[in-house]
């Protein structure tokens, strides 16, 4: 799939400082019509921080939400898996040549087939860190709110706050314990985000969550399937539903919940 020049108005964006003067794209910019959420966050997420971010991604997908983030290690990537590669949109830092971080170049790539890869970077350009502000603003942009899931005081996602603000987006946080995710318990307590305690809650306000009965997967669970032959089957589906907590593993089998 190549690289193309997107040409396409997006209304969303006429919120940024300036519209970005030319945009690439790998994808399918379909997703650009639908409702989206950004979700942004540390790169080294706490274990509470990795299952709520899944959940929040996976359950705004199934009301048809669309998730933007921007593709980094960390809170990124769990939210594109959350909502599934068909179901995300990535703003990349870099050009659209470079899969970058390297270490998410599989999840990237399965973006590109499946969702939608943006960047305002030209082919060949590298992850020089100014590109990264750059790319946030696109980020929050384009999202009818933004979540943040953890963050440092002084972090790349309190400027993403900012803009945020800046575009009169809704903000949204979840609380952490003390000492934990400073920055975002700070938006917390100045009341600049609005706290996500019941996860389910929060995302009825975006519609109603669209069960698919039809899973193979969990009529596959039914059986109490070795955990390894699940993997070898189904791959990263495994570690998905155990997040979610649909599944448990017993004695080197799965079972379902």
């Amino acid at each position: 799939m190549g690289i193309l020049e997107l040409t396409s108005h997006i209304p969303e964006l006429l919120s940024m400082k300036v519209y970005p003067p030319i945009l690439y794209k790998i994808g399918n910019e379909e997703l650009l019509k639908k409702r989206k959420v950004s979700i942004v966050g540390s790169r080294n997420p706490l274990n509470y921080t990795k299952n709520a971010t899944f959940e929040l991604a996976h359950k705004l997908s199934q009301c048809g939400v669309c998730i933007v983030s921007g593709g980094a290690m960390g809170v990124d990537a769990l939210a594109h898996k959350g909502a599934s590669a068909s179901n995300t949109i990535m703003v990349a830092g870099t050009g659209l040549d470079k899969r970058y971080p390297h270490i998410n170049h599989k999840l990237i790539e399965e973006i590109e087939t499946y969702g939608l890869v943006l960047s305002q970077f030209k082919v060949g350009s590298p992850s020089n860190k100014w590109n990264f502000p750059i790319r946030n603003e696109v980020i929050v942009a384009l999202g009818e709110a933004l979540i943040v899931v953890q963050a440092d005081i002084n972090s790349g996602t309190m400027r993403s706050v900012e803009f945020a603000q800046k575009m009169g987006k809704p903000i949204f946080a979840l609380p952490h314990r003390s000492g934990e995710s400073e920055g975002s318990n700070a938006l917390l307590e100045r009341g600049i985000a609005q706290p996500i305690y019941n996860i389910d809650a929060f995302v009825s306000q975006f519609g109603e969550i669209k069960i698919d009965n039809s899973d193979n997967f969990l009529k596959y669970c039914n059986t109490k399937p070795l955990y390894n032959d699940a993997i070898a089957l189904y791959g990263d589906t495994v570690y998905e539903y155990e997040f979610l907590g649909k599944i448990i593993i017993e004695n080197g089998h799965i079972k379902r919940v």
